[in-house]
């Protein structure tokens, strides 16, 4: 792997796991308080595995997007992937905001469903350009539909 490959590399995961920090907050805020109160399906995971799981999705993440970017920021292509991988990143952080920060299952649904299109989409554009980009993204949509059914379950159940 050349320099500036693993730079992107380094850089895209940085990128991924700073977000994925900032957007604890509004988790911490509610997870040992409000979430300790809902009602929650048997297949709801105990909380510590979240943080590892995340971690290691947004690693996965962030070596897709440095895969991609690598590619050369010039291309079309690469820009346009990397203009929707951006753009669900954003999402990601917000669904936390949603649900944890403002205590709302219902338009966190609204959220995770919008995040669920957009990683999708996301995927497409990698494909394009990196077929192992696209495949490492796999575990996060997996992940975030397994998210998704437990938001819609939690918010059913409350």
């Amino acid at each position: 792997m050349n320099k500036k490959k693993t730079l992107n590399i380094l850089v895209a995961v940085a990128i991924c796991l700073l977000i994925g920090f900032l957007s604890s907050f509004a988790t911490q805020s509610s997870v040992n308080t409000w979430y300790t109160t809902l009602n929650k399906p048997g297949f709801n995971p105990p909380n510590s595995v979240f943080a590892p799981v995340w971690t290691i999705l947004y690693v996965l993440m962030g070596v897709a997007a440095g895969i991609v970017w690598s590619k050369g920021f010039h291309h079309i292509w690469v820009k346009t992937a990397l203009y929707h991988f951006g753009f669900q990143l954003l999402f990601n952080a917000l669904w936390s905001i949603v649900f944890f920060g403002f205590k709302s299952p219902e338009w966190a649904m609204l959220v995770i469903l919008i995040l669920l299109a957009l990683i999708g989409i996301t995927f497409r554009w990698f494909k394009v350009v990196s077929k192992l980009a696209a495949y490492l993204l796999i575990p996060y949509f997996l992940w975030v539909a397994f998210a998704a059914v437990l938001n819609y379950r939690i918010w059913m159940l409350n």
